[in-house]
């Protein structure tokens, strides 16, 4: 299935963001043609300094889809609208349908591999204690991103089974690293407002991943054949409490750390759903302060299991959590 060939034309959707631009460098060092989609408005002078291809642009624009994927073996596809607030539909026309277009945009006896970016956050909002694979998405969730991240995964993997596409479904966790310019600061500016609380237990685990380890999966992945067809839980294979993940930003950044002062999840779970319905009833652009999302970011035990892809991919994380965080805490010192 697809090519055997080690010199790949690749192409990055989502170049823009933290894990298509580390993607982009990565793949430059290991010599590949390297083809790039960022949105009009980003910023591609990273990538323009890497020496790559930028395609401006969107999936859903008419004739994207065939210019950015022209002569390409291999596409990692990073891109997606993300965040915790928006209809099920405006989420759904960028990741699923977007999505859509693309995989229809190639041919699949001329691609290699196709790697598809999803996201732990599929799986059910719950604790979690070494959830693996073998425990299926629910079909239905609470919020737009993550029901269009679950849908689009399953489009995917449908390409593969009735295609024929090499597809691979990558599921990383929080991801963290230099270059990050929306999550990582925007939560620095709540530690720096104090308005950062633990939500049940502040030892309860993170998903964590750094940029760094899931590049090194998404490499696993491509040069793996029995990867093909398969699901990938990816953190940084250690425990992190949320405490330990918070404090060493915290400290790292000079910024106040959060008073241990847990709220009970069931009171936060009840405001999240009155502040959404009032939100919704006044038609809010923006995201009320507290969401049902960041309940299940700052509330819930999210341990999974990577078992999967250490036996099938070789994946073992080349850095530990603190050496990755010190390597973002140390760029964003250094960016400012």
């Amino acid at each position: 299935m697809g090519l055997n060939m080690n010199n790949h034309t690749c192409l990055i959707t989502g170049a823009g963001g933290l894990v298509g631009s580390s993607l982009a460098e990565a793949c430059v060092k290991r010599g590949y043609k390297v083809k790039t989609l960022i949105r009009s408005g980003s910023d591609g002078s990273f990538l323009e300094r890497l020496g790559v291809e930028v395609v401006r642009g969107d999936l859903q624009d008419e004739n994207l889809p065939k210019e950015a994927t022209q002569g390409v073996d291999t596409v990692f596809h990073c891109a997606a609208k993300v965040g915790d607030w928006g209809t099920i539909d405006s989420y759904r026309q960028v990741n699923v349908e977007g999505l859509r277009k693309l995989l229809d945009s190639l041919d699949p006896t001329q691609l290699y591999k196709f790697i598809h970016f999803s996201s732990l956050g599929v799986y059910e909002a719950r604790h979690h204690h070494q959830t693996d694979e073998s425990t299926p998405p629910p079909d239905q969730h609470f919020d737009g991103y993550t029901q269009s991240k679950m849908e689009s995964e399953k489009l995917a993997l449908q390409y593969h089974k009735e295609k024929g596409y090499p597809i691979v479904v990558l599921r990383p966790g929080f991801i963290y690293g230099p270059r990050d310019r929306t999550v990582l600061p925007r939560l620095m500016e709540k530690l720096r407002t104090k308005e950062v609380k633990y939500i049940g237990s502040s030892s309860y685990a993170m998903n964590n991943i750094f940029v760094g380890n899931l590049v090194q999966a998404a490499f696993l992945a491509l040069d793996n054949p029995n990867a093909v067809g398969q699901v990938f839980n990816l953190t940084d294979g250690e425990k992190v409490s949320k405490k330990r993940f918070i404090t060493t930003i915290a400290k790292g950044m000079n910024l106040p750390s959060p008073f241990f002062l847990p709220v009970p999840l069931w009171l936060v779970k009840f405001i999240a759903s009155s502040m959404e319905k009032k939100a919704l009833k006044r038609g809010a652009l923006e995201a009320p302060k507290i969401t049902k999302a960041n309940i299940k970011f700052l509330g819930l035990n999210l341990d999974f299991s990577i078992e999967k892809a250490k036996r099938i991919l070789g994946y073992a994380p080349a850095k530990t959590f603190d050496e990755g965080m010190a390597e973002t805490l140390n760029w964003y010192k250094n960016k400012s």
